[in-house]
């Protein structure tokens, strides 16, 4: 029984599992870097469920949990995908280690080792030949989309996130990264159902929820997390020469919680605040010292007095 178990549910494992390359994962990051219709479907797929809205409309219960989940996910995206788990900026226990990274899948932006592998490489070579997303380089379109449709940056390179590797359960995730939409999807069907049957007042409905929730918020919370990779290396002020194109952006800053202080994060990369004057909005620094003052995470980094001389002096 377990063989033909076995023997019917492997295809379908191999197919969410991340990790999966019949031919192994260097023969495939050695492949050419180009466009490719395969990795381009679920970019598709989540463009083209916004037009949902014509036939589910729309309601306030709708519109305001897809404000809710973006402002919501974007923190996860920005506090603990790349605040956490790429720079260790603050610590925080195991158990909220695994349900952070539970959470930031939610934002269909893959795994939490894969995120934090391919940054730590763009910090190493920012905006040279080998940085998958400079727009100096490779042009707009590329560095904001285009780089995710290429199977040659699709593997996840361990390597670089050996601190992380050493915890199996942060791997199983990684690996099966189609947990956290799907999870998303039928937690928001369940809840507009289940809106629309004891408060029809609201005049919303399983569908709705899904299009407004997962569809418009997911696909608006994905371009304002790519527009760092390609309009923070092309609009806004330079405070430090850190020899890439980096920018510091208030508009963009506001509209992804404090990742638009990117010229800031590049010169002092260890630190878990990004807008480093008070006048520089940075959200998620202001709910990560949240969480510490609650105990959630501790040892939170911030920017040192020498960091903050070198900007004057500019």
């Amino acid at each position: 029984m377990v063989p033909f178990l076995a023997k019917i549910f492997r295809p379908l494992l191999n197919a969410i599992d991340s990790d999966h390359f019949p031919g192994g994962a260097e023969a495939v990051r050695e492949l050419p870097e180009r466009f490719e219709w395969k990795r381009a479907v679920p970019f598709i797929f989540l463009h083209l469920g916004c037009i949902g809205v014509v036939w589910v409309g729309w309601s306030w219960a709708a519109v305001w949990t897809a404000v809710a989940l973006y402002l919501a996910r974007m923190f996860f995206v920005t506090a603990f995908y790349h605040r956490y788990f790429c720079h260790r900026a603050y610590h925080t226990s195991r158990a909220l280690q695994f349900f952070f990274a539970l959470a930031g899948l939610t934002a269909m932006q893959r795994g939490p080792l894969w995120w934090a592998a391919v940054h730590r490489h763009h910090h190493a070579h920012s905006d040279d030949e080998h940085d998958v997303h400079s727009p100096g380089v490779k042009g707009f379109v590329w560095s904001h989309i285009g780089w995710l449709t290429s199977s040659k940056n699709f593997p996840t390179d361990y390597r670089l996130v050996r601190d992380l590797v050493k915890y199996p359960e942060l791997v199983f995730l990684n690996r099966f990264d189609v947990i956290g939409p799907a999870l998303l999807l039928a937690l928001l069907y369940g809840f507009g159902a289940a809106l629309g049957a004891f408060a029809p007042g609201l005049g919303t409905s399983g569908w709705q929820m899904v299009v407004w929730g997962f569809f418009i918020s997911t696909t608006v919370l994905f371009h304002a997390t790519c527009a760092v990779n390609s309009l923070a290396h092309m609009l806004g002020t330079k405070r430090y020469d850190n020899e890439d194109e980096s920018r510091n952006s208030f508009l963009l800053a506001l509209v992804t919680l404090g990742e638009g202080w990117h010229n800031n994060h590049h010169h002092y990369q260890a630190s878990a605040r990004q807008g480093f004057y008070w006048w520089e909005i940075d959200i998620s620094y202001y709910l990560i010292r949240l969480l510490g003052l609650v105990g959630v995470v501790w040892d939170i980094k911030t920017v040192p007095a020498r960091v903050y001389g070198r900007g004057a002096a500019r």
